[in-house]
Formats: structure tokens, sequence, C-alpha cells
């Protein structure tokens, strides 16, 4: 049970007292209008353009893909550029895709491929927009809101989604596909100017921005050595692999099962986004009477339970029962993982994290949307979307073993305690490497207590930037320990201690309580110099390769 009460500055309605929060959020709620307007559009227009089922349940795989594709480096750009800026040209680049969409289907010139083409430049603008964005919500609000920003932003997508398809699917028949696509295209027009409007201020770094190469290696870095990451990125992965069948399909369930048309797809995706709605309001009562992993293991089954009633549903109530259930347990899943994994990030590096979630999560949907409209199309609808469920379940069982944090575990906030040195030689910026010694004195009876603390902290310097981490002991005196460990730069030595958080500190108060010397442990800073001649190297690493 998790017993802590949520704050009032941790209520739903919290994050909306802050103007900035407030006015982008209110213009994302119109462009998501748009947007859903837009899918219902593309998904029954595929219908109509082809008999292929493939080619219908592609057009969320196109949406999704992009995100595969540029998620990294739209998240090495939101850590190292602003943020608001990179938001405001994927709005406008989208503005300029969903207008060529439209143009193109008034001139009666749509093509199935040109309309996966289209929305994958759409999801393109997507998916350079969506790190920033979801990086930016901790830099809006407090940390102790930002649980319930992410959900109020995911509330945003779903109430728009429980009137925007029936919206969408009225315009199609009343207009045709064009004046859908035309809606969208306007959609972008309100975030656009709100961002415009946005006075970000700026943050003063002394340090100079990361290249690209070396900030997407800090990423993976930081990720792959941070099990709870690991965790929420293969609990998303697997979700959206297993559970995308509802939202690619969707299309044939409402011609092929229920025999309707444009508006009957449009209305069952309101079903789902109105159960969405209900889960986002849910939320807080849910989290305070479960943790995180009970949660998720719950979403599962219940995504399961859903998936089958609308395989085996005998008409639209029954369909609607699921759609609701699906939905509730599709918002709930999904935002309970972006904000634990926005909880257990610092933010040097949240939106590198965010990106490499969201292409996994995304990479998941798209893989999905391919298998279950594969399966669609040689066994049947009902056969893909029990085969889904029964995905579903073993997503659920798979993930026991990776538990997903809670979110007041970690402080990760800068610890913010580093003092640059005084250096007697002069450095430029660039000149490396930099190697680093820390020597302890342990005692016999402290030594399985100290390599323990080692192990956590050769984790959190590779981790954080260092490399060749090494623990040395002395033949001649025992009891001195030393870690050693090099940096490429005297910048990215910098930068490295920058990126210490408070949790951190417990392992360096560990090791600094079980160090017997009166003075602290001695720290060396020492760059790497060759005396050897170029011409000598190749025998001195032949020497070397032989000693070892």
């Amino acid at each position: 049970m998790n017993s802590a009460e949520p704050s009032a500055a941790s209520t739903p309605l919290a994050p909306f007292k802050n103007p900035v929060f407030r006015s982008l959020w209110f213009a994302t709620l119109i462009s998501n209008l748009g947007g859903l307007v837009q899918a219902v559009a593309a998904g029954w227009t595929m219908t109509t353009l082809t008999d292929s089922q493939s080619m219908v349940a592609l057009v969320t795989a196109s949406t999704s893909l992009p995100i595969v594709t540029l998620s990294l480096f739209a998240g090495v750009l939101a850590d190292n550029y602003d943020r608001r800026r990179i938001m405001l040209v994927a709005q406008i680049f989208m503005l300029v895709a969903a207008t060529l969409l439209t143009l193109t289907t008034y001139f009666g010139l749509l093509t199935p491929w040109l309309l996966l083409i289209f929305t994958f430049f759409i999801g393109c603008g997507g998916a350079l927009h969506n790190p920033s964005w979801q990086a930016s919500v901790g830099d809006i609000v407090p940390r102790e809101q930002v649980p319930s920003a992410v959900m109020a932003n995911g509330m945003s997508f779903n109430m728009m989604r429980s009137i925007g398809p029936a919206f969408g699917g009225l315009i199609i028949v009343a207009a045709g596909a064009s004046a859908a696509f035309a809606m969208n295209a306007l959609s972008y027009v309100a975030l656009i100017v709100a961002l415009a409007l946005w006075r970000k201020p700026t943050v003063a770094n002394a340090l100079p921005r990361e290249r690209f190469v070396r900030a997407t290696g800090a990423g993976f870095r930081y990720v792959s050595l941070s099990p709870n990451l690991l965790s929420i990125i293969l609990r998303g992965c697997l979700f959206g692999l297993s559970a995308i069948a509802i939202q690619a399909l969707l299309p044939l369930v409402a011609r092929d099962l229920l025999g309707g048309g444009a508006s009957t797809y449009g209305f069952m995706l309101g079903l789902f986004g109105l159960g969405a709605v209900g889960g986002a309001f849910a939320n807080p009562r849910i989290r305070k009477q479960f943790n995180n992993e009970t949660i998720t293991r719950i979403t599962f089954t219940l995504t399961a339970l859903g998936t089958v009633l609308l395989a085996v549903g005998p008409g639209m109530l029954t369909a609607a029962l699921a759609l609701l259930l699906c939905g509730a347990c599709w918002v709930t899943t999904n935002a309970l993982l972006n904000v634990s994994l926005q909880l257990s990030t610092p933010r040097w590096v949240v939106g590198r994290a965010m990106s490499l979630y969201m292409m996994c999560n995304a990479s998941g949907m798209v893989l999905g949307s391919w298998l279950w409209g594969a399966v669609a199309e040689h066994h049947g609808l009902q056969t893909a979307l029990l085969a889904s469920a029964v995905a579903v379940i073993l997503a659920a069982l798979a993930c026991y073993k990776f538990p997903l944090p809670e979110f007041d575990k970690l402080n990760l906030d800068p610890l913010n305690q580093f003092i640059e040195p005084a250096l007697a030689l002069q450095l430029k910026p660039q000149t490396g490497p930099i190697m680093i010694t820390v020597d302890f004195d342990i005692g016999e009876a402290d030594i399985p207590a100290f390599l323990e603390a080692m192990t956590l902290r050769r984790r959190t310097r590779i981790r954080d930037g260092a490399r060749r981490w090494s623990l040395l002991r002395d033949l001649e005196n025992p009891n001195i320990w030393t870690e050693k460990f090099y940096v490429a730069t005297w910048i990215e030595y910098i930068r490295h201690n920058q990126r210490r958080t408070v949790s951190d500190s417990g392992i360096t108060e560990t090791l600094h309580r079980l160090h017997r010397g009166i003075e602290p442990p001695l720290i060396r800073r020492m760059i790497e110099r060759q005396t050897v001649p170029k011409q000598a190297e190749p025998y001195i690493k032949n020497a070397y390769k032989e000693l070892r």
C-alpha cells in the first residue's frame, strides 16, 4: 500500500495555477482536437483507398515510426538547446505537412502511400516536439506537481479523444476528409502562438553544449546503468507492443464486426477517450491505495479483459464497455510510466531518457500495429484481438522481475557541492585526458562494506561520464585503496561533478565514514602526457599485450 497522502501542491488542478502551464495546456488541448480529427480521417480514408488490412493498420504505425527514428535526436536537442524554440520549429513543420495533406486530398491526388508519407511527416514533427515538451514539464512546475501535470497532459489528449473522433467522423460525413485535415492544420496555430508568447527564463550555463555524439553516448550510458529506468522502458515497450491492437484495428472493428461507418469509428474512439478521462481523474485516488507496480499489473490484466470483450462481444454495448475499460487502463499505465521515468531521472538527462522511453514504447507500437494487422489479414480480426489479449498477459508476467520504482525513493536534485579547483597549470577546456585518483585508508574489518559501497560508486561514476574506472590496493600499505578513473577533457570532468545528485551523496558519505584518515580522502587530478616517441608506440603496445 502506498500510504503517502497527496499534498495540496500535488492535487490534480495544482499545475493550473501556473500561468505558463495553463496557457500551454489549453493550446495543446486545441492541437489535440485537431490531431485526433486527423487520425480519424487518416484511418478511415485508408479504408476507402485500399482493402488491405495491413495498410489500414500501418496508418497508426506511420505516426509512431518517427518516434522510433527521431526521438533520440530530439532528446539530445531537448537537453542542449532551447526547448521552446525546438517546439516552435516542430509545430510549424507539422502545420506545413498538414496543409499539404489537405491540398492533396482536396484535389483528389491522395494515394495510400501518399497518405502514409504525410502522416509520417506529421509524426516527425510530433517526435521532435514531445521530448522537449515532456522535459519542460519539470521546468514549468515544481517537482511535487509533476505527477499531476503529466496526468493533466494525458487528460488533455483524452478529453479530446472522447469528443474529437466522433467530431471527426461527423466532419468526414458532412464535408469530406479534406475538411478534417484542414481543421488539423488550423489547430497548430494556437500552440504556435502560445509558444511564441512564452517568455522562458534563460538558464546560465558556463559550460559549452555537449557535442551530439558525446551527448548521445551520455544518454545511453546513463539509462543503461540505471535499473529503474530500464524497468520503466521495458514495461513501456511491452505494453505498446501488446496493447496497441485495439487502436490499430479499431477501424476494422467498426467496419467488419459492427457494420458501421466513419461515424461509428469516431464514436468508438470517443468511448476509448472517455474511459481515458475517467482513468485520469481516478488516478490520484488509485495511487493513494496502491503502489506503482500493483497498479500496472491491474491495468495490464484489465486491458487484456477489455480486448477479449471487444473480440467476442455481441454488439455495440459490449464494445462500449470494453473501450471504456481499455481507455482507462491505457492512460493510467502510460501516465504512470511517464511520471515514474521523469521522477527517476535528473534534469540534465531527462530529455534523452524520455526520448529513449518514447522510442522503445513507439517501437513496440509500430511492431504491434504491423503484427496484429498481419494476424488479422491472415487469420481473422477476432483471432488478432484474442492473440493481443494473451500477449498483454504474457507482458505482465514477464515484468514481475522488473518492478517499477516509487516516486519518493530518490532525490535527483543536483547536489551542487562541487567547487572547481584552482589549477597551477593553464588548461584549455578541451585539454585531456584527465586522470583522477582518490585515496582511502580502510581498516581490515571495514573492507566488505567498503567494496560494497565502491560497487555503487563505480556505477554512478561511469553513469555520469567516467571512463576506465578501477580500484587499486597498495601492496606495501594494504590499508590504502585508490579509486582511479579518467574523463576525456577538463570540461567533461566539471560536467561529471555537476551531474552528482543528492541521492548520490549517500555513497560518498558512507565512504568518508569508512575512511580512517584524519584528513579527507586525498584527491589528485592529473593530465596524461605522452613522453614516448610516436614511432615507438607500436612496440610498447605489443609489449603491453604480452604482459597482459
